[in-house]
């Protein structure tokens, strides 16, 4: 056990990532670490009262900790997730493969609670078994940059716009001046690239042709019951039945389930809170700078 702090390292990732161990289930020899992200994969922090959050670092900082304890046979990573940033899904997807390359037998499950969609689905991709349940949604394979576009607003209301820039391309989507199809060209590639990425690691982590992975990366969300006949899940079924799925691969009747607490104390709990759906604020208020994101908005 020992203390944690919020937020990203400004030293890159911490060498030994400290946290308190919790019980959470169960009484076997295999030793599984329950992580959980709930909300929008996003480094765009929410401040709270005394302070900021960043759900994607913790989630990090939990997966390199499993990973340095010579214990820890596998993950079970619960999701319910609409996605979010490019970066801080690939990230994330990243940190996972590390760990279960870092030692032979380690095994990682999925379980999607209510939704993991895009960035969602992504992190899920190094998964040996996902598992859904009854009622999830799981999809929404694809890229989107969105901003708004005022110039109207503006001029009916006497706003004009002064920038000045190094080159022609350095203000694109200025939200003051009429979209240039050029720069939306040159964004697309962009987008493309990051779809192109997506589909890659969909066909490769689910075990899938290309050419079937893209027929479905249209931003579609699936039912589990589609998901499963389309092969993006394994199983449907409920926390136990992920259990069940992580025993099996590891060849054991039942895991012995820890929980990572960040042991930081009461206050930084509180002053900590963060919103039902973390990082959503935070995202919206940044859509005046534009950015790729894995994310369903529906």
């Amino acid at each position: 056990a020992g203390s944690s702090r919020s937020g990203p390292s400004t030293q890159g990732e911490d060498e030994f990532p400290a946290f308190a161990e919790t019980h959470s289930w169960g009484t076997g020899t295999a030793k599984v670490v329950r992580i959980a992200f709930t909300g929008i994969l996003t480094r765009q922090l929410d401040g709270g009262l005394f302070g900021s959050t960043d759900p994607v670092e913790s989630t990090l900082r939990q997966i390199r900790a499993a990973r340095q304890d010579e214990e820890v046979a596998g993950i079970l990573l619960e999701i319910d997730s609409p996605g979010g940033e490019v970066t801080a899904s690939d990230e994330i997807h990243r940190e996972l493969l590390r760990f279960k390359e870092s030692r032979e037998g380690r095994v990682l499950t999925v379980l999607v609670h209510d939704l993991a969609a895009s960035g969602g689905f992504y992190i899920a991709l190094p998964a040996d078994r996902i598992v859904a349940q009854p009622t999830a949604m799981v999809g929404s394979i694809g890229v989107l940059m969105q901003t708004l576009n005022i110039q109207g607003l503006g001029e009916k209301l006497g706003v004009t716009d002064t920038t000045i820039k190094s080159g022609r391309n350095k203000d694109m989507l200025n939200p003051f001046r009429p979209v240039d199809p050029e720069q939306v060209r040159l964004l697309q590639t962009s987008v493309d690239a990051m779809h192109d990425r997506f589909v890659e690691l969909v066909a490769e982590g689910r075990n899938l042709s290309k050419t079937k992975v893209r027929a479905l990366a249209d931003g579609r969300l699936f039912t589990a019951r589609e998901a499963l006949d389309l092969r993006l899940v394994d199983a449907i079924g409920y926390w136990e039945d992920a259990l069940a799925e992580t025993a099996g691969l590891l060849g054991v009747e039942t895991v012995r389930v820890v929980a990572y607490r960040d042991d930081t104390g009461l206050l930084a709990q509180f002053f900590g809170v963060r919103s039902p759906l973390p990082g959503l604020h935070a995202l919206l208020s940044a859509a005046a700078v534009p950015r790729r994101l894995y994310l369903w908005r529906p």
